[in-house]
């Protein structure tokens, strides 16, 4: 399941939202949906999402993912669930509020770079290697859309 929810929230949902959505506005720059729609899917939906799981069942990251079986590490996955939903909450919050975009790409976008830099010097499993490429991934859509929108 795990691995349908990524592709759905990362690629699917994101892109469809895009077709729709430039079939129905005449003119609208792609980029500006691209950014958009990738904010709220894969930020906002997935970040929301990964933080209510972190901060509700902690275990589940510490063991899945990190390989951790010690519930002293539970309370650090519960705050980094606590940032998670902070940055879902801003991104999903986008849809309504358009002028909060960039800023909630640009946080959620270093925030993929940073932790896919984290993944890329860990051998983990297969879990944490698809974290990693997501990550990568992520960061390089919104790097292109934030230097889009400020240049």
């Amino acid at each position: 399941m795990y691995f349908i929810i990524i592709a759905l929230l990362l690629f699917v949902l994101p892109f469809a939202s895009v077709v729709i959505e430039a079939m129905l506005s005449a003119g609208v720059d792609v980029l500006w949906l691209v950014g958009k729609w990738f904010v709220f899917w894969a930020c906002g939906v997935r970040l929301f999402i990964a933080g209510m799981k972190q901060t509700l069942q902690p275990a589940f990251t510490a063991k899945s993912i990190f390989e951790i079986d010690a519930p002293a590490a539970y309370a650090i996955v519960r705050e980094v669930g606590f940032g998670n939903l902070s940055m879902g909450a801003l991104s999903l919050a986008t849809l309504a509020e358009p002028r909060w975009l960039v800023p909630a790409a640009i946080v959620t976008g270093l925030y993929y770079g940073l932790a896919g830099l984290g993944h890329l010097f860990r051998e983990g499993n297969i879990k944490e290697r698809v974290a990693l490429w997501t990550d990568l991934w992520a960061f390089a859509i919104l790097a292109i859309f934030v230097i889009h929108q400020l240049t």
